[in-house]
């Protein structure tokens, strides 16, 4: 088994992504924070754009886009920002939907509302 590690910053105590047999990509936790800084947005959505063009960047990492996701997981510090998480999401996708888990989590770092962590496969 093959194993590429993916990071954007060398000081990062962990990878960005995992690419397995050239295949298989496990991206690692992302947070939707302001670009060069460690602030969240002020609203919701501004903040769920941010982590989901984070999850776009990394995929374009590995030569994968939206569409090669499976599966991803959705960490959210209140759960009542469902909806409010969905109305965005759904504008990053064209066609199938990866599959998913929303789930509360309570303080998530830097203040964040929404972390992200997922899998997608290269057809």
């Amino acid at each position: 088994m093959s194993r590429e590690y993916l990071s954007s910053n060398p000081d990062s105590p962990f990878s960005d992504a995992v690419l397995v047999d050239g295949k298989t990509l496990y991206l690692s936790g992302r947070i939707g924070l302001i670009p060069g800084t460690t602030t969240v947005p002020e609203t919701a959505e501004e903040e769920a754009h941010l982590v989901m063009q984070e999850i776009q960047r990394i995929l374009a990492m590995a030569g994968m886009t939206m569409d090669n996701l499976v599966s991803l997981q959705i960490f959210a510090s209140d759960v009542s920002l469902w909806e409010r998480f969905n109305a965005v999401y759904r504008t990053y996708f064209t066609g199938k939907l990866p599959a998913r888990a929303f789930l509360g989590s309570g303080t998530l770092l830097f203040g964040a509302r929404f972390e992200l962590q997922g899998i997608a496969v290269k057809d």
